[in-house]
């Protein structure tokens, strides 16, 4: 499937040319008129294939800003390529704060809203990776007994298995076990490995 590249503007004739030069591009377009038209389309915010949105700052209704921060809270994946008539510093520098990959003032030319749209699917395509690498990183850690959970904590920290036995008042035996069973069940080839899947999912060790 070509990446998909979502248009809101409530310009007629500017989506009509963005359409145009998207999918003459090679990518799959789909517009709306607002930002809420946009809302209302719940597949559009859940793409199975790398996707951005191409925005506009100012609409009736919601507005391209708030829109942006709206899909920051839902946690939605959809870098954005800002375009605007009416732009200004502390506008553009909110909307990249808050994660924006480009904000083109109109006019723009063709070949830096093209140069914007590569660079937003590139991040795309980063960021689904890393949640799919996520979903599978939780999805071992519920796999854990209480007690493994507890070790894998304790692991992290770099300590040894006798220091561990003695802050849980277990067996260094009984660590050992358990700290075997936590490197199988996370799949993790060494320490290292394992403070890096702790680390992506923001797990902490009960030093910190």
């Amino acid at each position: 499937m070509p990446p998909a590249i979502f248009i809101v503007d409530d310009d007629p004739s500017v989506r009509k040319s963005l359409e145009r030069l998207l999918r003459a591009s090679g990518y799959k377009t789909q517009a709306f008129a607002s930002a809420e038209d946009f809302l209302a389309c719940r597949p559009c915010q859940n793409p199975k294939e790398p996707a951005c949105l191409v925005l506009d700052v100012r609409m009736p209704g919601i507005s391209g800003i708030n829109l942006q921060q709206e899909l920051v809270k839902a946690g939605v994946i959809l870098p954005i390529v800002f375009i605007s008539g009416h732009g200004n510093i502390p506008m553009s520098v909110q909307a990249m704060k808050n994660g924006a990959v480009d904000f083109l003032p109109k006019p723009f030319a063709e070949e830096e809203l093209l140069a914007a749209v590569e660079q937003a699917l590139t991040k795309a395509a980063r960021l689904q990776k890393e949640t799919v690498e996520k979903a599978e990183i939780r999805r071992r850690v519920k796999t854990l007994t209480p007690r493994e959970y507890e070790v894998f904590r304790w692991v992290i920290t770099g300590m040894l298995n006798k220091e561990i036995a003695a802050e849980l008042k277990v067996t260094e035996k009984t660590i050992k076990v358990h700290r075997a069973r936590v490197m199988q069940k996370m799949k993790a080839a060494s320490i290292a490995d394992l403070v890096r899947l702790a680390e992506k999912i923001g797990i902490r060790s009960p030093l910190r």
